[in-house]
């Protein structure tokens, strides 16, 4: 007989609550999403060119994202703080589509993943751009935000079937 899934963060009397992780064991646990940001033309060359006003638009998303992800128990209620190990942001430029493709990576040993870490910092880098830019373009969009993998823990390895364009 297969287990339904249920919602853990839920109570058996529907109340929210953090999930108890005191008896699951640390392994280490690694997730990586991605994100991108449209924008016009005008404004995704002055990320490229750098000369934004307010400076070097992707050096700081890249702060921004990694900073996020270490406050992310701060900013998601229910989720457990993690001692993280490793955040890497990459931020790539996107010509074809006035873009830049945020991916993120969060690592840790510990009883629970960081596949919300690997979101936030997705994110927030993505919304430091938009700040940055948004004198210039208040149009961009943030699309495409998803988990695409994420290793470790009790149930094991998930990788993404399909990546978002």
């Amino acid at each position: 007989m297969k287990h339904s899934p249920t919602l853990t963060h839920f109570d058996s009397h529907g109340q929210a609550h953090m999930v108890d992780v005191s008896a699951k064991a640390a392994t280490r646990r690694s997730a990586t999403a991605q994100g991108r940001i449209r924008m016009q033309a005008e404004t995704w060359k002055l990320i490229e060119q750098g000369n934004s006003k307010k400076g070097d638009v992707l050096g700081i998303a890249r702060i921004a994202g990694i900073q996020a992800a270490k406050k992310t128990s701060d900013l998601i209620p229910l989720c457990h703080p993690i001692a993280l190990t490793r955040v890497g942001l990459e931020l790539d430029l996107e010509p074809d589509t006035h873009s830049v493709l945020c991916r993120a990576t969060a690592e840790c040993t510990g009883p629970t993943g960081v596949e919300m870490e690997a979101l936030t910092a997705v994110q927030v880098a993505l919304l430091t751009i938009y700040d940055m830019c948004k004198a210039v373009d208040r149009g961009m969009t943030i699309t495409d935000v998803a988990l695409l993998e994420k290793h470790g823990g009790k149930s094991g390895s998930f990788v993404a079937t399909t990546t978002p364009r």
